[in-house]
């Protein structure tokens, strides 16, 4: 996906009041969500107290025995211990984020803060992560949770968003700090008192990650030293570890099941919806989702670089761009684009871009090796497009003089860089310092895509007739290795005769 790096209990109806962004966040639940105060939505019948009564009644007991640790918690464990000594006798305060609002009373499919998951493997919404300095050096790991009261509480019945039976259970307090393996979980409705303490008459020192809930971001004033935590975590992130590494393995192999399907399904395909929807269902079939949006773009929708509208046609003898990425259990997701024939085969003029665009792709990848510029390979990428565009007659002046600082000339149609760091985020580490990222080195355990293109649009008169309309962009997830680098997508075929081969025998093999 091209992107230039940068240095990312409730009503279901409530009374406006409750909607005042008060604890809230943009298209977060209202402030009462997260305090845990239940209402009945507009269409709901009102409970008679026998009723509620009846419902309280006859369970059969909870289970006693605590969860079971999830997998690898000794690595969650390890991520803590080492942001604490980033910030020793600090303060500092993790929050994963809320459910945000989709349209009045339904929400969108919750996705936790990737900093938050990072240092818990925690799912549910609404959790803060809080690291509590220790005198003897260190820190407590506290994480508040949404409190679980089974059946003793009519919540779990009346209260749409957070009840058991409507959404399915929470862990729980003691439960959450079994699965977790951090020292000590609290309920959410400690939250704001145990918050409030940190600021008073003696302000104790500490940090937020902030942007991600408007309840913790209000209760603690902000400091500039909160923007050094979120570069701290993004800069942890950018070196993979051997965990990371596998799992960015299996959604890349997903990934390319993903797109084995739309292959399978263009003869007969009519639509961009179909692409994002048949590519979509291996995204939930085998992951948590699509790791950003879906873009299918077919013929000229090509050149619109994050075409996400999906309402094209298919048509005979263009070209489908698909740049999509399967989101996975552990939330880490692939970024892969491929340039497909719709027919099955590259007319002259789209194989002549197509392999100009993966000579800069091939150019570009051999320059990711650690000690290189993060920037390298986009310069590496740029020079083999400018050539091109000067020998197709689409630049009018050289290729040396279209790549200078003042011209860059060859941007009308690449438009982009060709890397973004890869992980939790399609876009990862965006906190990171640019000096560290952007302008920094390649170091062994970053994980960057590598994607350029070439866009020709409809109506632009610099470009030759037989060119226009064209849009390719040919896009791999590379591994820094010690010694240069590794393509985990290198399975999925690239080079105009490999894609028509692969192509040629998915459909053989439909028949």
């Amino acid at each position: 996906m091209s992107h230039t790096p940068e240095t990312s209990a409730a009503p279901l109806q409530a009374d406006p009041a409750d909607s005042a962004p008060t604890g809230s966040g943009p298209g977060e639940a209202p402030a009462a969500a997260v305090a845990g105060a239940a209402k009945p939505a507009s269409h709901d019948s009102t409970l008679p107290e026998a009723l509620i009564a009846f419902m309280l009644d006859r369970w059969a007991p909870a289970a006693r025995e605590l969860p079971q640790p999830i997998a690898h918690a000794e690595v969650f464990a390890a991520r803590r211990r080492a942001l604490s000594k980033l910030f020793p006798a600090e303060t500092l305060i993790i929050p994963t984020g809320h459910e945000k609002v989709r349209a009045n009373d339904t929400h969108y499919r919750f996705r936790p803060g990737s900093d938050f998951f990072y240092l818990t493997g925690n799912l549910e919404p609404d959790c803060v992560l809080v690291m509590q300095p220790q005198e003897g050096g260190g820190h407590r790991d506290i994480l508040f949770v949404e409190p679980n009261p089974g059946r003793s509480d009519k919540t779990f019945f009346t209260d749409r968003v957070k009840g058991e039976l409507w959404v399915g259970p929470r862990l729980g307090v003691e439960q959450s700090r079994a699965r977790f393996g951090v020292d000590e979980c609290r309920g959410l409705p400690e939250l704001d008192a145990y918050l409030s303490g940190l600021v008073g008459a003696v302000t104790r020192p500490h940090r937020v990650l902030r942007g991600l809930s408007r309840r913790v971001d209000k209760l603690l004033p902000q400091h500039d030293r909160d923007k050094q935590l979120g570069e701290a975590l993004s800069e942890m992130r950018l070196l993979k570890d051997a965990l990371e590494v596998e799992e960015l393995e299996a959604v890349v192999a997903s990934t390319k099941r993903g797109f084995e399907d739309v292959v399978r399904a263009l003869p007969g395909g009519r639509s961009e919806r179909e692409v994002e929807g048949i590519f979509n269902l291996r995204a939930r079939v085998e992951g948590n989702d699509v790791g950003y949006g879906t873009i299918a773009a077919s013929g000229h929708h090509a050149c619109i670089l994050h075409w996400t509208r999906n309402d094209g046609a298919l048509e005979p003898g263009k070209l489908l761009l698909l740049d999509a990425g399967v989101e996975g259990h552990a939330l880490y997701t692939a970024d892969i684009t491929r340039t497909l024939p719709i027919s099955g085969k590259f007319s002259p003029e789209q194989r002549e871009i197509y392999e100009l665009v993966l000579a800069a792709q091939e150019a570009a990848i051999a320059e990711v090796k650690p000690g290189n510029d993060f920037m390298e390979p986009n310069r590496a990428a740029m020079r083999v497009l400018a050539r091109g565009l000067e020998r197709l007659g689409i630049l009018t002046v050289s290729a040396d003089e279209a790549l200078k600082e003042d011209k860059q000339f060859y941007r009308r149609y690449s438009l982009h860089n060709v890397s973004h760091m890869l992980g939790l985020d399609v876009h990862d580490c965006a906190q990171a310092r640019q000096q560290v990222y952007k302008y920094g080195k390649l170091k062994a355990g970053m994980v960057l895509t590598v994607e350029p293109g070439l866009y020709f649009q409809l109506d632009d008169e610099t470009v030759p007739p037989r060119y226009r309309g064209i849009g390719v962009r040919i896009e791999d997830d590379i591994l820094v290795t010690e010694t240069g680098y590794r393509n985990l997508s290198i399975d999925i075929p690239r080079t105009v005769s490999d894609v028509e081969a692969w192509m040629a025998g998915l459909w053989a093999a439909r028949t």
